[in-house]
Formats: structure tokens, C-alpha cells, sequence
């Protein structure tokens, strides 16, 4: 059955996850909420709008960030992390954006830029340069998974919607074609080349599974997953049906 298994949000860009039951997406923007902030490190060079995740705190470079987990609550947002607890803030309030930077401090390894700011971004800071919703392929992470001999959480790839059914990488034929997900309509733009994020095992924070060695000894790339821009709006929901039209 072809099926939305997972939703999954990010509010601060690679600072948690937050498994959703439904959501209504809207033509032209991102999944809502997602990516809407992140936290600027002391190197950063940025400007008005959209930035490379380059200038923010990211899995890549601070591996701990990827065992966090996150729940928006109203206006505010619950962190959670098996190193560091838990903290709610409003990341748009000034105090409680200090509050959170010297949160995340502590996981921030000795010689990496170290976070500075928190920025905000409606049109949401996604890997790519204009508004997207990330889309994976469940059979093609039970693949990669049987290549490396590795049970990989779905959480190393921080994506916003996971797909049951496709075939392994079938998604990669997808590029220029429409995908109806519940009430919505989105059309697949292009793959996803991923970084060292995806080495770190989201439970613990540590490195664990060489996936872009895998990918590329396998296929000669390092792309996971597609990106798509929603073309027209409405309420998706986990078990909805997808169909290529």
C-alpha cells in the first residue's frame, strides 16, 4: 500500500525533531514551522532572507545535535536532550534566546565556531534556496540499511515526510513529476546530496555508520531523498495515500 508513514518537523534548524499526526501544507512554502529558526555561530556571514546552512550549528559539524528532540507548544518550544535535559522557550524572546544558546553550548565540540545568535526565517532556511518539503523512501533506507549491515533510524536524514511503498530509490525517477499526498500536490524539483549529519546516530549523538561511504561505494553518489515544492496546498496526514499523477 502506498501510505505517508512519518511527518516529521525541525523548528530550529538540526536542533530536534517533532513527529507530527497531520499537518496542512500550503502552495509555495515549506512544511509550517519548519527550519524557522536556527542558531548562527561566531563565523557566520549572514543576510536578509534565505543563508547557507554553512553559518548555522548543524549535525555535521556538532554531531550531539542530532539526539535532540522538539515539541512546538503554542508560541513556545520544548527541547529535549539525554546530555542536557530539557528547556522551553520562545525562541522569537530575546532572554530566552540566551537562555537556549548557552543550553546548547555544552555540545559543541572545542575548536568549532561557537553559536552566537538566534535567527528567524518564515520562508524556512531548508538545505535548498527556496521553499521545499524534503520526501524519503522507507524501502530505499531498508536498502542502505542491509548495505551497511546497520539499522538506520529515519532521524539521521531529517527529512519531512516518509514514504511506504516505492520501491528502493525509485524516488530518484521521480524528478519533474507531481506526488498527491492526502489533499496536497507537490512537485519533485531535486535529490538530496547529504553531509556527515547522516553518519550520527540520532539516540546517542555519536558517530556511527558511515552512510556517505556507503552511497557512494553503492551508487557513486551521496543523494538520499528528493526535494519537492508544494503546488497545491491542503491537509496531509500520516497513513494518507500517495499516488504519482
Amino acid at each position: 500500500m502506498n501510505r505517508l508513514a512519518l511527518i516529521t518537523r525541525h523548528p530550529i534548524k538540526a536542533h530536534g525533531r517533532e513527529l507530527l499526526a497531520s499537518v496542512v501544507l500550503s502552495a509555495g512554502a515549506t512544511l509550517p514551522h519548519d527550519r524557522r529558526w536556527a542558531i548562527a555561530h561566531e563565523a557566520a556571514k549572514l543576510t536578509p532572507g534565505w543563508v547557507s546552512c554553512n553559518n548555522f550549528l548543524r549535525g555535521a559539524k556538532v554531531p550531539q545535535l542530532m539526539a535532540m528532540e522538539a515539541a512546538m507548544e503554542g508560541e513556545s518550544l520544548r527541547l529535549t536532550h539525554p546530555q542536557l535535559g530539557e528547556i522551553t522557550v520562545n525562541p522569537d524572546d530575546t532572554e530566552d534566546a540566551k537562555r537556549l544558546i548557552s543550553w546548547v553550548k555544552p555540545l559543541v565540540p572545542a575548536g568549532r565556531a561557537q553559536p552566537v545568535q538566534v535567527i528567524r526565517f518564515d520562508g524556512g532556511l531548508t538545505d535548498s534556496d527556496y521553499p521545499t518539503v524534503s520526501i524519503l523512501n522507507l524501502a530505499s533506507l531498508k536498502d542502505l540499511s542491509a548495505r551497511m549491515g546497520l539499522d538506520l533510524s529515519p532521524h539521521r536524514f531529517r527529512g519531512n515526510l516518509w514514504l511506504d511503498g516505492a520501491a528502493p530509490w525509485e524516488e530518484f525517477s521521480w524528478i519533474g513529476r507531481r506526488l498527491q499526498i492526502g489533499e496536497a500536490v507537490l512537485e519533485v524539483t531535486e535529490r538530496i546530496t547529504r553531509c556527515r549529519a547522516t553518519c550520527v546516530d540520532p539516540a546517542t549523538g555519536e558517530v556511527m555508520g558511515e552512510t556517505l561511504d556507503a552511497l557512494d561505494q553503492a551508487f557513486g553518489h551521496k543523494d538520499f531523498g528528493i526535494f519537492a515544492s508544494v503546488i497545491q496546498g491542503g491537509k496531509i496526514a500520516v497513513d494518507d495515500a500517495w499516488s504519482l499523477i
